[in-house]
């Protein structure tokens, strides 16, 4: 399986990168053309068997700005730019991490990487969820898309993201894991899209930079 899984990875994330990169030229022209600063963001995030690695994407907010906030952004975080809002309603922010995926060091479907901040707040049982290689996508990331928009109306945002959602998160890919196959995967990815092309929305991500 594991073997199948990274020819997989690598021949959809070779495809996408070969049929999209029109698009990554445009994206970058529209960022880079809003307030002059970098193209991408890349920030250490914890992977298979709790290393670090540096995950790309381009940058959704403005440059700095960790100096400005906290790790988590809700939908209605004034540090998001006016592309970077377009960019995140469509998750086209995430596309840089098809390298992640040539490199290995990410798969497309898998749970979503976290910072080492909530990492560190992982129990025994969530910390299996690091025994599996992360994603670019997950189910977890279609049952909260709404995240963004929760966070902005709690009134302790972080306090929320901790106590519920991170753990209902880590819960559902470990569910998936056990029943994970290469149809299943691709399954969740039609998903991703369909769901991305119906109801546009900004994802909450944990961001220690200009995400």
């Amino acid at each position: 399986m594991r073997r199948a899984k990274r020819i997989f990875d690598i021949s959809l994330s070779l495809g996408g990168l070969l049929l999209l990169w029109p698009l990554f030229l445009i994206i970058a022209v529209l960022i880079k053309a809003e307030d002059g600063g970098p193209v991408f963001f890349s920030q250490k995030r914890i992977g298979l068997g709790g290393t670090s690695f540096t995950m790309w994407k381009f940058r959704t907010m403005v440059p700095h700005a960790e100096r400005f906030g906290g790790q988590l952004t809700s939908s209605d975080d004034r540090r998001i730019t006016h592309v970077g809002a377009r960019l995140r309603g469509r998750k086209l922010d995430e596309l840089p991490q098809l390298f992640n995926v040539l490199l290995g060091e990410m798969t497309l479907v898998g749970p979503r990487p976290e910072v080492s901040k909530y990492v560190a707040m992982y129990g025994s049982e969530q910390r299996k969820v690091l025994e599996l290689v992360p994603g670019v996508t997950d189910r977890a990331s279609i049952l909260f898309a709404d995240e963004g928009a929760r966070l902005a109306e709690a009134a302790e945002p972080e306090r929320l993201y901790i106590e519920h959602i991170m753990p209902e998160k880590i819960l559902v890919n470990l569910e998936y894991a056990r029943s994970a196959t290469l149809l299943n995967d691709l399954r969740v990815i039609v998903d991703t899209v369909r769901h991305l092309v119906r109801r546009p929305g900004s994802e909450t991500k944990p961001v220690t930079g200009a995400g």
